[in-house]
């Protein structure tokens, strides 16, 4: 084709006026167009404008492996509500389960005061059949768990906090608070727990303080949810917020970047804060449309968030430039259970609910905007 023939800066400047789709059908036209446009470089500012390609905000890329061409077929899946629901596992009582964020490593479910560990398969997905881990040592149940690199870290309703080896049988028990631990965060070489006695605590990991409490912090009320910043500075910088409702607790917590945080919890809201702006007022603000308080939030660090509700196991996909839920997915129609904890990927989405841990898979055809 003549087009192709025009100098490549010439070319990628003409193509970036076309929409995904008449991109597809100018690849068709011959093996060279097909190659040029397969490129990265052509794809990346349409996928930068749309939800879930693995680009941030500032231009990072999460997933470098996967070609942005086929990123952004996925996200158009994820836009229309095109997926397909599988159930990975299955309980026959009632049990809170915690999904860990690097899923692209392991899933795990909290069962009573064991964390059993499951490898994804290679293909993606599905998990394999056997458990790889069994991480054990609370005398109640695991409220909640994170994972860094070499350790998994476990709080649980017995107010110990548990640092286990990935590598290893070794396990260190840390004792502060005296009520359970409802939450847990570490990077960077510090820990943050957070507990009903109405404390959170910093701990230290390193190896020269290790298990050592650095800082306990009164907060005169149950502590739910807490997050440590990217940039790993832990100070207490100002309120988020004062004119909430008694009883209106935030459950989950999500940095986008040092400065810029989602938040989530009974009063039923998603709120957007930009410290740079105000920390006494939200910049955005999304409320769920039924009126259920919402036990979990996850954002693909540009425009969307996912959110998980509590009842009848509703997650709902947000575009933070719309005002109205993108879609909604109800994974048990039939149960009450809330969405205890949900992560994703470019491909798959993961939610935990109190019996069952489903999976939606969003490789699937293109839906009908690419046709």
């Amino acid at each position: 084709m003549f087009l192709f023939q025009l100098p490549e800066d010439v070319l990628f400047l003409v193509l970036s006026y076309l929409d995904p789709r008449s991109l597809c059908r100018l690849s068709q036209a011959c093996k060279r167009s097909y190659m040029f446009i397969s490129r990265d470089v052509v794809w990346r500012k349409i996928a930068k404008d749309i939800i879930n390609t693995g680009l941030t905000r500032q231009g990072i890329d999460l997933c470098p492996s996967i070609p942005l061409k086929n990123r952004v077929r996925v996200s158009h899946n994820w836009i229309h509500g095109v997926c397909r629901k599988e159930v990975l596992l299955k309980w026959k009582i009632n049990l809170l389960v915690t999904l860990s964020p690097k899923i692209q490593i392991e899933l795990q479910n909290k069962r009573a005061a064991n964390i059993s560990a499951y490898h994804l398969r290679a293909d993606g997905g599905k998990l394999q059949n056997r458990r790889v881990a069994l991480f054990s040592g609370h005398q109640e149940d695991v409220c909640r768990f994170t994972l860094t690199d070499t350790h998994l870290i476990s709080a649980g309703g017995d107010g110990k906090i548990i640092v286990h080896d990935r590598g290893s049988d070794y396990s260190v028990e840390y004792y502060g608070h005296n009520q359970e631990v409802n939450c847990i965060d570490c990077k960077g070489g510090v820990i943050v727990s957070g507990s009903r006695d109405k404390t959170a605590k910093i701990w230290a990991l390193g190896p020269d303080r290790f298990g050592q409490c650095l800082h306990t912090i009164p907060t005169y009320d149950r502590v739910w949810s807490v997050a440590i910043s990217p940039s790993q500075w832990c100070h207490l910088l100002s309120c988020l917020g004062t004119e909430f409702r008694r009883g209106a607790g935030v459950l989950d917590i999500a940095y986008e970047s040092p400065f810029q945080l989602l938040t989530c919890g009974y009063d039923t809201f998603i709120r957007y804060w930009d410290l740079r702006v105000c920390s006494r007022k939200c910049v955005m603000e999304w409320e769920e449309p039924h009126d259920s308080a919402l036990y979990c939030i996850k954002t693909d660090k540009n425009h969307m968030i996912a959110s998980g509700s509590s009842y009848y196991g509703v997650v709902r996909l947000w575009d933070k430039r719309k005002t109205r839920c993108l879609q909604m997915f109800q994974l048990a129609p039939t149960t009450s259970s809330p969405v205890y904890s949900l992560c994703f990927n470019t491909t798959h989405l993961y939610a935990a609910l109190a019996s069952v841990l489903y999976s939606l898979d969003f490789r699937t055809a293109a839906s009908q905007s690419w046709k």
